[in-house]
């Protein structure tokens, strides 16, 4: 671990700043969305506009990065994400803001494919594990700062975008200057859907419907707590409930499921998150239990990618599960552009709490989903099933698929220990 953190300390230390950036930006938008009089449909189709950029990026960074290298592609993107950041006050429409956020999330899909093939790069075979983990503690330790920033001016001015644009500008430096060339990334080859569903039903869907529930959290919370009437303060605090629960709930739930059936485990995990969206709509009143809910439901769902990924790979054979992380990433993908608009239409029908309806709803069907899978085919073996690696829904393809190839190590390493 000490020997990856001096080599990769920069390029943390720059992600971070870049998650701060970000975090702010989305949050931003949803407030600043409510003082411009957007609807919650509107602001929905902004929101999800990201999700839909950061799909697209994601899968034509890696060509990018092959013809004019990764320093050019960062800087260039990274400096269009600084430009449109300042833009969005200038232009109070609904639509421009949704050209922006498809723009703004397809630069950082390829500002994080860059930087985490740099990353990806500083780790060995050895370190690799420990630094998926420390890099995700970096992601949420930025998205939750990011929060704090918001209180530091008005968000009906300027100087909030300002902030963010100067974040994302300096992150630059530590990862500019620290990097050594490195060959461009590249992208496995997926298999397809259909052998995707196959294998592994439930890796399938429930990576469908988490991209829903990611998205609602990590777009639609700011507007769901402008439209009740939540303060910036709370507003911030709100939105940093969601990965203060994913920090406090990752490691527990990935040592548990090294050790259990992770159908139950599944099944479990998003029962306590319907859990709680549902605590959220009985008591809307009391922000300490909107709070308690945020904090339920970001701490369940967030460790649920990871732990899709590892069911997933327990019916994989390890020559494929690399080749299924792009299979995985476009179907939550999917889940995440669509997640937004289906909330904001629901809010905009059936009220605020439309918001942990649809958490709730996706949930419960994932975890009724687990429960109907376990019936269908017998579990495997606690001893045969691959390690847990812990990875955020943030992260680009190449920190999935190093996962990938981290859970590939482990099963050969468990292979010739065994022989």
């Amino acid at each position: 671990m000490f020997q990856f953190l001096s080599s990769a300390w920069a390029l943390l230390l720059g992600m971070m700043l870049l998650m701060m950036g970000n975090g702010i930006q989305s949050t931003l938008l949803g407030i600043r969305g409510q003082i411009e009089g957007f609807s919650t449909f509107e602001m929905s189709f902004v929101m999800s506009a990201y999700f839909a950029g950061f799909l697209g990026g994601s899968k034509m960074a890696p060509e990018m990065i092959r013809r004019v290298g990764h320093v050019r592609v960062f800087a260039a993107l990274a400096s269009f994400v600084s430009a449109v950041i300042i833009l969005y006050p200038t232009i109070a429409n609904p639509w421009a803001w949704v050209v922006g956020r498809v723009i703004i999330g397809f630069c950082f899909s390829g500002v994080y494919v860059t930087a985490e093939s740099w990353l990806n790069n500083a780790a060995t075979n050895e370190t690799r594990g420990q630094s998926l983990s420390l890099y995700m503690i970096v992601q949420m330790i930025g998205l939750i700062a990011a929060q704090a920033i918001l209180l530091t001016a008005d968000p009906s001015g300027f100087v909030l975008f300002v902030i963010p644009s100067v974040l994302v500008s300096i992150s630059f430096a530590p990862i500019l200057l620290s990097i050594s060339p490195t060959p461009a990334f590249e992208a496995a080859k997926p298999m397809s859907l259909r052998q995707l569903i196959n294998s592994s039903p439930l890796g399938a869907i429930g990576m469908l419907l988490l991209g829903g529930v990611f998205s609602a959290q990590f777009g639609m919370s700011a507007v769901y707590g402008a439209e009740v009437g939540m303060s910036v303060k709370q507003i911030s605090i709100f939105a940093a409930m969601f990965y203060v629960g994913a920090l406090i709930f990752q490691y527990p739930l990935g040592w548990i499921s090294d050790r259990v059936d992770r159908r139950s485990l599944i099944a479990m995990v998003a029962g306590i998150c319907s859990f709680g969206a549902i605590i959220a709509i009985f008591q809307s009143d009391s922000f300490i239990m909107i709070l308690v809910a945020a904090t339920l439901i970001g701490g369940m769902s967030n460790p649920l990618y990871s732990l899709l990924t590892a069911h997933t790979n327990d019916f994989l054979n390890p020559e494929d599960m690399v080749a299924a992380s792009g299979g995985l990433l476009f179907l939550n993908g999917i889940g995440a552009v669509t997640g937004p608009i289906l909330t904001g239409w629901i809010m905009s029908v059936f009220g605020s709490n439309g918001f942990f309806a649809v958490i709730a709803f996706f949930m419960i069907t994932l975890a009724f989903y687990s429960a109907y899978r376990m019936t269908r085919r017998p579990g495997i073996a606690i001893e045969d099933t691959g390690s847990f690696a812990a990875v955020s829904p943030t992260s680009s393809p190449v920190i999935f698929e190093a996962a990938q190839e981290y859970a590939v190590e482990s099963y050969q390493d468990e292979e010739t220990s065994q022989n």
